[in-house]
């Protein structure tokens, strides 16, 4: 009985020692989200005007620029798995990977070939793991986006688009959006051929369309906008991601301190009943002593 109770000691000991770990995680994504919620909101205005000035000129101009231009006949797409390079966040990476693997069979059904494009360490794993080819993989700023690495992302994907005989015919971007604390929606987005859908509205009755030049020309000008305008998209997403994968971890450690408190509890209780049972038997064994030895004496006697 005293080496069982010496075990619980010890694993309540343990579970105290893991609970001030996963107490401490908490601590640490509660304060980085609010600065990843601060990024994510200071990147939303220059991605708005950017997709205002893009659906402008996609408007009003009949320029038909290659990363506008649909194709009929698409027969390889691009998918982008945004996920994170560090676990204990709960289900955000599966279910971000979970969404990948939704659109890739949904791409394959169409007929097309995927090719895999990964952002963390986390999907890279996964993929790895099952000896599926990844193309490309960035690692190692999952909880910090950079705009460098986003624009050398989104580089990649624009020349592997432009590409004429082994490039792709689509690009798919799959991510974690950030919606409050509690909520966090994988979403699947065709980044290119762009779908400009702000500005396409027709006019109501009695309104003017507005009047729109072009310096040097609309074609020029779709040629500086559209890769800033796909940057800007993956460098938001990414962000999105990074706010969704902190919430995840918060929530994820705040239950497992919570767990960890209710194991304490247990092995506590489990512990005072084995102390108590332990005294309670050698109570027994000194009243029986006492008995055999009063029993004895009486009998010599």
């Amino acid at each position: 009985m005293a080496v069982s109770l010496r075990e619980y000691r010890a694993k309540i000991k343990s579970t105290q020692s893991m609970k001030k770990i996963t107490r401490a995680m908490e601590l640490i994504a509660a304060s980085r989200i609010i600065k990843a919620q601060q990024r994510a909101q200071a990147a939303e205005p220059y991605a708005r005007e950017l997709t205002r000035a893009v659906s402008a000129v996609a408007t009003f101009s009949n320029v038909d620029h290659p990363l506008t231009r649909e194709t009929t006949d698409a027969g390889r797409a691009a998918i982008l798995v945004v996920a994170s390079d560090r676990g204990l966040a709960g289900a955000y990476a599966s279910n971000a990977i979970k969404e990948a693997e939704r659109l890739a069979e949904k791409l394959r059904a169409e007929g097309k070939d995927v090719a895999l494009y990964v952002s963390g360490r986390k999907a890279e794993a996964y993929y790895k793991f099952r000896n599926r080819p990844v193309v490309q993989a960035w690692t190692g700023f999952s909880d910090q986006p950079t705009y460098d690495v986003c624009k050398e992302i989104a580089d990649t994907l624009i020349a592997e688009f432009l590409e004429d005989t082994h490039g792709v015919d689509e690009v798919h971007l799959v991510f974690t959006r950030f919606v409050s604390m509690l909520t966090q929606a994988p979403t699947a987005l065709r980044l290119l051929p762009l779908e400009v859908v702000e500005g396409t509205e027709a006019p109501a009755d009695n309104e003017l369309l507005p009047l729109y030049e072009f310096e040097p020309s609309a074609s020029d000008v779709l040629d500086a906008l559209l890769p800033k305008y796909v940057t800007s998209r993956v460098y938001h997403a990414h962000l999105q991601a990074a706010a969704s994968e902190l919430a995840a971890r918060q929530k994820a450690m705040k239950s497992a301190t919570d767990n960890a408190e209710e194991l304490i509890k247990k092995y506590t209780r489990i512990a005072n009943q084995a102390r108590q049972a332990g005294i309670t038997q050698e109570i027994s064994e000194i009243v029986g002593g006492v008995n055999a030895l009063a029993d004895a004496t009486a009998g010599s006697e």
